[in-house]
C-alpha cells in the first residue's frame, strides 16, 4: 500500500459529499476545509426544493454548528467569503437516477472524489424510504460516479452491523444473501404502497404501516431492524455495479463524541447516546443486556480520519476494499464498564429536570429475556396497583403513576430497539484499518497525528467521564 500525504492529495479536489447535513458529514466537511483550505471546492448534495432551499440548510444545519468554532476563529473575518468559495450546496436526491441533478449535468466533469454518507440512520425507518436512500441511493451514486471523467475515488460509508453475525469474529468482508432479491424487494414496496394509497389510509398510518413492514421483511432475512438491512443491500449492490471504479467502503460501528477534533466533546446523533440520556433523566432502572457485551463505540473524528486516509491510500486503484473501524479488537469496553460511568458520573453531576436534580441509583443489566419480562410485569402490576389506590383516594397520588408509567414504557422502547446491540457477541475484526494505519505511521508522523484514528489510545473511563456523558448532557437531544 502506497500512501501519500493527505494534506497534500486533498489541495485543489473537488468533492462530492452527500449526507453532509448527518452528524458524519458535517465533521468530515468541517476536517476537510481546516487542515487544507486550498481544497478547491466541496458540493454538498442536500435534498431541497431549489439551490436556495440548499443553502439556507447548508447555513441552518451544517455552519451555526459549535463544531464550526475553530474554523470560525482560524479564518476569522474572511470566514463568509470563504465559505462561499470552497462550499456549493446542491439541490440533490440519492434516491433519484443521476441523484437529481439535471440541472446541474456540468458538476459531474468536475469531481475528483466522491464521499457518499447520506442514509436513513433510524432504525425503524419506513423501508420506502429507507429502500430508496440507503439502498437504491447506492447505485444511483456508482451510476453518477462512471460519469464523473476525473474520479479517483469514492467512498461508499456503511456501518459495521450489516454483517448478520453476533457472535465470533466478524471479517471486513461483503457477504451475499441466499434468497434475497432486491429488485423483488422494491417492487414488494411499490405494491404495498399502492394497496395502502388505494384504500385511502391516511399519511400517518402509511408511515408506520411501512416501518412495520420493513422490520418484517428485515426480519425474514435475519437482520435486527431496517436501518441494518437496507444498508447491507446497497454493499450488496456496490460489489455488483462497481465495475472497475475504485471503491473504499467505510463500516464504523457506534459513532459517539468526539475525541479531540476539531475540540474534545461534540456530539448530534443520538444513537447510544439515548441509553445515558433516559439513564441520566432516571426513566430506566433495569434492561434486558449482557454485562459482558462489547459496546463497540468509535468517535466521530476518527471515524472522519479513517475516511479521509482510505481514499487516499486508494486513490485511482480499482479497488473494492472494506475498513471497519471500532475498538471492539484493540480497545474493548464492556456494556458494564458504561453502566458503571453512567452512575459515576450521574451521582456527581445529576440532570437537573424542571429545576431539581434527578437521582438515579444503579442499574440492571438482565441477560435472561425471561427475568427482563418478568420483571417488567412487576412493575405493571405495581402501576396497576397505584392507579387502583388513586381511584380510592380521589386522585391524589397520580403523579407517581405517570413517573412509572413513563418507565415502564421507555424501558420497553429501550429493549425493543436496542437489543440487538445490547447482547452482542461479535468482534469486529479490522485488519485493513490496522493496516492502513501501520502505513500511515511509517509515512508521515504528522499526519498520523492530525488523522489519528487508533482506538488503543482511548482511556475509557477518562473518555466516559470527562468527553461523551458531559457531551450528551450539553447537547441534550
Amino acid at each position: 500500500m502506497n500512501l501519500g500525504n493527505a494534506v497534500e492529495f486533498l489541495c485543489n479536489k473537488t468533492i462530492l459529499v452527500t449526507g453532509a447535513t448527518g452528524f458524519l458529514g458535517k465533521v468530515l466537511v468541517e476536517k476537510i476545509l481546516r487542515v487544507q483550505p486550498n481544497v478547491k471546492k466541496l458540493y454538498l448534495l442536500i435534498r431541497a426544493k431549489d439551490n436556495k432551499s440548499a443553502l439556507e440548510r447548508l447555513h441552518d444545519e451544517i455552519l451555526r454548528e459549535e463544531l464550526f468554532r475553530l474554523l470560525r476563529e482560524t479564518q476569522s473575518a474572511e470566514f463568509d467569503s470563504f465559505i462561499v468559495e470552497k462550499l456549493a450546496p446542491v439541490d440533490g436526491d440519492t434516491s433519484l437516477i443521476n441523484l437529481g441533478l439535471n440541472d446541474n449535468s456540468y458538476i459531474n466533469k468536475e469531481i475528483d472524489v466522491i464521499i457518499h454518507g447520506a442514509a436513513r440512520t433510524r432504525f425503524q425507518e419506513r423501508y420506502d424510504s429507507a429502500l430508496g436512500i440507503n439502498t437504491l441511493g447506492a447505485k444511483n451514486i456508482l451510476q453518477f460516479a462512471k460519469t464523473c471523467p476525473k474520479l479517483q475515488i469514492l467512498v461508499h460509508v456503511s456501518t459495521a452491523y450489516v454483517s448478520k453475525q453476533k457472535a465470533g469474529l466478524i471479517p471486513e468482508a461483503i457477504s451475499g444473501i441466499a434468497g434475497l432479491d432486491i429488485d423483488e424487494e422494491k417492487k414488494l414496496v411499490d405494491q404495498k404502497l399502492d394497496h395502502l394509497t388505494s384504500k385511502g389510509v391516511s399519511t400517518i398510518k402509511i408511515r408506520d404501516s411501512m416501518r412495520r413492514f420493513g422490520q418484517k421483511r428485515a426480519k425474514l432475512h435475519g437482520w435486527p431492524n431496517t436501518y441494518t438491512f437496507t444498508k447491507a443491500m446497497a454493499e450488496m449492490l456496490i460489489c455488483e455495479h462497481k465495475g472497475e471504479l475504485p471503491v473504499v467502503i467505510v463500516r464504523p460501528t457506534m459513532i459517539c463524541s468526539t475525541f479531540k477534533d476539531p475540540f474534545p466533546g461534540w456530539i448530534q446523533d443520538k444513537g447510544m447516546a439515548i441509553l445515558s440520556v433516559v439513564y441520566g433523566k432516571g426513566l430506566v432502572y433495569f434492561t434486558h443486556a449482557d454485562g459482558n457485551t462489547i459496546l463497540d463505540m468509535i468517535p466521530v473524528d476518527m471515524v472522519v480520519n479513517s475516511t479521509i486516509m482510505s481514499m487516499v491510500a486508494n486513490a485511482n486503484k480499482p479497488c473494492l476494499t472494506i475498513y471497519q473501524v471500532g475498538s471492539s479488537l484493540r480497545n474493548p469496553l464492556t456494556l458494564s464498564k458504561l453502566v458503571a460511568t453512567n452512575f459515576q458520573y450521574f451521582i456527581k453531576n445529576p440532570w437537573i429536570s424542571e429545576g431539581m436534580p434527578v437521582k438515579v441509583k444503579r442499574s440492571k443489566l438482565v441477560k435472561c429475556r425471561l427475568h427482563f419480562l418478568m420483571l417488567m410485569l412487576q412493575h405493571i402490576s405495581k402501576l396497576m396497583m397505584l392507579k387502583l389506590v388513586d381511584t380510592t383516594f380521589c386522585h391524589r397520588i397520580k403523579v407517581n403513576q405517570d413517573k412509572l408509567e413513563m418507565e415502564l414504557k421507555v424501558t420497553a422502547q429501550m429493549a425493543m430497539t436496542f437489543r440487538h446491540y445490547l447482547i452482542f457477541h461479535g468482534i469486529f475484526d479490522d485488519k485493513n484499518t490496522e493496516k492502513l494505519r501501520i502505513t500511515m505511521a511509517k509515512a508521515n508522523n504528522v499526519e498520523k497525528e492530525i488523522f489519528n484514528f487508533d482506538p488503543k489510545c482511548i482511556d475509557w473511563e477518562d473518555y466516559l467521564l470527562n468527553n461523551y456523558i458531559p457531551a450528551i448532557v450539553r447537547y441534550s437531544f
